[in-house]
């Protein structure tokens, strides 16, 4: 019994730590994604510091707005993968140890060259950046999309894959653009008297 007690309190530590860290639900007995929670926890404590000293970064409609523009983004539709990914928290890490306000895997991180995915500038511009290469790709936003949540790879015969949670994310986005088109994106019209 104290052999199995010790062999499994690395695994439960790891994923409890996600779980109050992240702010996300985590099996203590998971399994899964270890090395992406490692990686995540890791990169958390080396931003950490730098919030207690500056503060902490708050993901902002204007850096939003800005990241869009410069990355030639449909207005709306970075917004909306943040509202979905984590809904504005910049210190989130998911389940299977995604990062940030965009839920950048380790690897995914650091192909796009996001030193640091709790920064919300980083985290951005590096997710505004895979995003225009998806929508460049595939011409289509449901499209981008799928592909953010699932992989490029995943897009096959130009459709959706149905694999049980890309489908439900695809539709989450898209309300979500609709909601930051109309918040932000139309231009007040004048009201008539």
């Amino acid at each position: 019994m104290v052999v199995v007690v010790i062999l499994l309190a690395p695994l439960c530590g790891i994923n409890m730590c996600v779980s109050a860290v992240g702010h996300s639900r985590v099996f203590p007995l998971s399994p899964f994604f270890l090395r992406n929670k490692v990686q995540a926890l890791d990169a958390y404590s080396r931003h950490r510091p730098r919030c207690l000293l500056f503060g902490d970064d708050t993901v902002s409609t204007e850096m939003i707005a800005r990241t869009e523009v410069r990355n030639h983004l449909p207005c709306g539709l970075l917004g909306a993968v943040v509202q979905v990914e984590s809904g504005g928290r910049a210190h989130s890490i998911s389940s299977a140890g995604a990062m940030g306000p965009l839920q950048l895997i380790p690897s995914t991180a650091l192909a796009l060259g996001v030193s640091d995915p709790f920064d919300p500038e980083e985290s951005l511009d590096g997710a505004g950046r895979y995003l225009h290469a998806q929508l460049v790709t595939f011409h289509d936003t449901r499209l981008a999309a799928a592909a953010y949540n699932a992989g490029p790879g995943a897009i096959v015969h130009r459709a959706v894959p149905h694999n049980g949670q890309t489908e439900f994310y695809v539709a989450r986005v898209m309300h979500a653009l609709a909601a930051e088109r109309r918040s932000r994106c139309v231009a007040a019209t004048p009201r008539r008297h």
